[in-house]
């Protein structure tokens, strides 16, 4: 699952009874060599479908980690991008790469460390993405997180992010995934700080019943590049929540 640049059992487990903020930091200069950061494979779907529904002028990447999103957000933002992230760490990763002279060219590049639950910006973006972190936050969580979301972007703009079909219970992926969570619930349970990680909490109707609330209009969007599953289903959908006024 590791490059072998990637981190070592020891790195890991290390992580694993830090914070999450702490847990990133150390994990960060290895963190483009793990199966966590989101892959070319899903991004590239994404930025195909924000084409189609943009321009747009200014986007934000929530939980930018290293800045996979910011890739994406480069190719349809013609203005600025802003990362904002947690975890210093990680932020300093992004900084270092400053795509090279493409970043002389391209739209304005910048990164602000904050948390995601309590963002510094007013009504200032076009389009807010995420890729992968929803996970960190708890159910209860979420109905904040998506109000700052909303307060940062203008009126019709858009709040953008992938989500996987679940796993059809039974399945291998379930099991592991089940397993995981049980695992990082007893570990939360055992030892403080704790580390919130959860795959299976971030439920469509849920998720989409929360984005209302927050004042948002919402519609999905299928990415065939991803493939379907046997019943005919996407195996990931794109959601597409529009900041209503």
């Amino acid at each position: 699952m590791f490059a072998p640049q990637g981190p070592t059992i020891r790195e890991l487990a290390v992580q694993a009874l830090s914070s999450v903020e702490r847990g990133y930091d150390l994990l960060a200069p290895k963190f483009d060599h793990t199966p966590f950061r989101t892959p070319d494979a899903v991004l590239q779907p994404v930025a195909r479908a924000l084409r189609e529904l943009g321009p747009f002028a200014s986007g934000l990447d929530l939980c930018c980690g290293t800045g996979a999103g910011m890739g994406v957000l480069r190719q349809v933002c013609a203005e600025r991008v802003t990362g904002v992230d947690i975890s210093a760490g990680m932020l300093a990763v992004g900084r270092s790469r400053s795509w090279g002279t493409e970043a002389a060219t391209g739209p304005r590049i910048g990164w602000v460390r904050a948390d995601a639950r309590s963002l510094p910006f007013g009504p200032a973006f076009d389009l807010v993405v995420s890729f992968g972190a929803f996970g960190h936050f708890l159910p209860g969580e979420r109905p904040e997180l998506f109000a700052q979301v909303h307060s940062a972007l203008r009126p019709g703009g858009r709040f953008v992010f992938p989500i996987v079909a679940p796993a059809r219970p039974g399945s291998p992926l379930y099991w592991m995934l089940l397993g995981f969570d049980a695992a990082m619930r007893v570990r939360n349970a055992l030892w403080r700080p704790s580390f919130v990680m959860y795959y299976r909490a971030f439920r469509l109707a849920d998720v989409r019943a929360e984005l209302a609330g927050a004042g948002f209009g919402v519609e999905l969007t299928a990415l065939p590049e991803l493939g379907r599953r046997a019943d005919g289903s996407p195996r990931c959908r794109l959601v597409v929540a529009t900041r209503r006024g």
